[in-house]
């Protein structure tokens, strides 16, 4: 069935009405969090990731028009270049936030509107809280409300429609102009998951850098006149036809659309790896802490997996020894052994002296998978169940509940705060204490701000 009009113009409309007091106060807080979050992990990125060298080597060589700053490592380059960089480096950590059924909306999100914001030069922090509420609340309806089967990547496909809702907003486009965009970003938007099941490739950790900077160049072509896709969401080769299958429910996308902005339920990582990892690095502190329990008294340890944690485990002897960064948060037997042995996780242990840790190595092979369909992923991953054996003939079992930065514990201002202080530490060039605070004292009161360069203007 072709609705009229389309799911494009219904939501372009949508983001040119929107304002700030249209947010409730969790969705405020939501994108305020989400700001200081992604520039933190961003700034992390550019000292933590090696590859983002060669990413950051080619958008400064490249040189133009000094609009947006390069985060962590200075200069200012033209703004679509600026939203590239960063977005590279805002997930190459794999420490942005998440949704709570899975999937980063923000590393893109955020890059692009902050590369436009600053731009542009005199954007209220109330705008610029919006434009990230707006690509939030864009980001979880196509998610939620539509047929995945685990193939196209969700962060990268639905991310270049959020991405430029939120980068349109920031650039006052007009109702036509935002559908126009969209339908530009469309040429953006991409990626199939075997990006994130594969092994040994660096885009896995950059693919956000791609929509953001296609996000940041479709609202300056809109801008210019130039055309979108008509029919973008549901016509019969429409994104929905196509990437689902013609399976999405057009009722629920629009449910409540202006009045609730969804962002509100967005989730900040305690720990840089992936997040369907999350519960069984913390079953694995919390087992070792209860118990008082050393690495060397492991004998085995049990990991009950459904299918997407299984992608984590297999070719198990890869994913025991991985031979990157990038691998080594999307495996599950390294993220075990790195909770065993340190008994906590910081950003700094996931260094590439990590790698070749001989007591890490030693205890990944000792982490065994055993499958569990009943932790399949359907809408939102259930909680992972694992077992600690010791050599002494103890058997110790835990479910990875109560997560930090879960639902049933979300991180406060507090802990966002901490974790942006430590990623701000780790940066190609580390903030001052005094600039880091002034970050944080600045996303904490932006909605008072006039003008919102003054927080842009801490990193560059």
């Amino acid at each position: 069935m072709l609705y009229s009009p389309d799911l494009c113009h219904v939501f372009a409309n949508h983001v040119w009405k929107s304002r700030f007091e249209d947010l409730s106060k969790a969705a405020v807080d939501a994108a305020k969090k989400s700001i200081l979050d992604i520039a933190g992990v961003t700034l992390a990125g550019s000292g933590m990731e090696p590859a983002v060298r060669g990413v950051v080597d080619v958008v400064l060589d490249a040189g133009g028009r000094e609009e947006s700053s390069v985060f962590g490592f200075g200069g200012k380059v033209p703004a679509q270049s600026a939203a590239f960089a960063n977005g590279v480096m805002a997930h190459c950590l794999d420490f942005d936030d998440q949704t709570p059924w899975g999937a980063h909306p923000d590393s893109s999100v955020v890059p692009a509107a902050l590369a436009l914001a600053e731009r542009k030069g005199a954007i209220s922090g109330r705008d610029l809280i919006t434009s990230v509420a707006i690509g939030q609340d864009l980001f979880v309806r196509l998610r939620c409300n539509g047929g995945w089967r685990q193939d196209w990547n969700l962060s990268s496909v639905v991310g270049a429609f959020s991405a430029t809702a939120a980068a349109a907003y920031i650039q006052r486009l007009s109702p036509e102009q935002i559908s126009h965009a969209l339908g530009i970003a469309s040429m953006q938007s991409s990626g199939t998951m075997e990006v994130i099941f594969g092994i040994g490739s660096d885009l896995r950790g950059m693919y956000a850098g791609f929509p953001a900077q296609g996000a940041v160049l479709a609202v300056l072509l809109a801008e210019k006149g130039i055309t979108g896709v008509a029919n973008l969401f549901e016509a019969k080769a429409g994104i929905f036809n196509v990437y689902f299958g013609g399976k999405y429910e057009r009722d629920k996308m629009v449910e409540g659309l202006g009045r609730d902005y969804l962002g509100a339920s967005m989730l900040y990582k305690a720990w840089p790896a992936v997040g369907n990892v999350h519960t069984y690095i913390h079953a694995t502190i919390e087992l070792m802490r209860e118990h008082g329990l050393k690495a060397s008294d492991i004998e085995q340890i049990k990991v009950f997996v459904g299918d997407f944690h299984q992608r984590m485990c297999y070719p198990l002897d890869l994913r025991r020894t991985p031979g990157t960064l990038v691998d080594a948060k999307f495996s599950l037997p390294f993220c075990v052994a790195l909770a065993a042995t340190r008994g906590q996780i910081r950003i700094s242990d996931f260094a590439a002296a990590a790698l070749h840790d001989p007591q890490v190595l030693a205890i990944a092979q000792k982490v065994v998978p055993l499958e569990d369909s009943s932790l399949d992923w359907k809408v939102k991953i259930p909680d992972g169940r694992m077992e600690i054996l010791t050599r002494d003939g103890r058997r110790f079992a835990r479910i990875g509940d109560n997560v930090p930065g879960s639902p049933d514990a979300p991180m406060s201002w507090e802990q966002i705060a901490a974790k942006f202080r430590d990623c701000a530490s780790v940066a190609a060039n580390p903030l001052s204490r005094e600039r880091t605070e002034r970050a944080i004292d600045l996303v904490l009161n932006l909605e008072s701000l006039d003008n919102a360069s003054a927080f842009l203007s801490t990193f560059s």
